[in-house]
């Protein structure tokens, strides 16, 4: 199995769209890229941690590459809005990316520059990619929150 980490807004409808993807095998929402270490839901929450809040994906590279997973992740989101997804708002809630390893972050600085040329989107896609680091899983009750409740997106 291969990592993928990604922030794209809130945590629980990103990781409700990936769990339904074809070759994603587990999922876990958390905390990444910050400055606080072992952070909570509430201390991410205020903005001041640095923390994203994220998803980090084992998948089977049988199955699904890691280039059709960063195609799901720039669907599913709005990559061209700064620090906002919808109604959350707060660099908690920043599009990036966490690469793994040189491939991860050669395919994804590719598939950005190729969508930015593309002007798929309205706006230039704000994504950012930087290498994975300490990944804090959230609490419990925050692990595939929107399945547990029969919901399938937040908003």
């Amino acid at each position: 199995m291969n990592i993928a980490t990604f922030a794209a807004g809130c945590f629980w409808g990103v990781e409700a769209r990936f769990r339904q993807i074809n070759g994603v095998v587990e999922t876990r929402v958390g905390y990444t890229a910050g400055n606080t270490p072992d952070p909570d839901y509430k201390l991410v929450c205020t903005g001041q941690t640095g923390h994203a809040e994220a998803i980090e994906i084992q998948f089977d590279p049988e199955v699904i590459s890691y280039r059709q997973l960063l195609e799901a992740f720039w669907q599913m989101h709005n990559p061209t809005t700064l620090n906002r997804q919808g109604p959350d708002v707060g660099t908690q809630y920043r599009s990036a990316i966490f690469y793994h390893d040189a491939d991860q972050k050669q395919q994804a600085e590719t598939l950005k520059s190729e969508l930015n040329q593309s002007e798929q989107f309205a706006g230039t896609i704000v994504t950012e990619i930087t290498a994975a680091s300490i990944f804090y899983p959230a609490e419990d009750y925050h692990q595939c929150y929107l399945e547990k409740r029969g919901q399938g997106s937040c908003h």
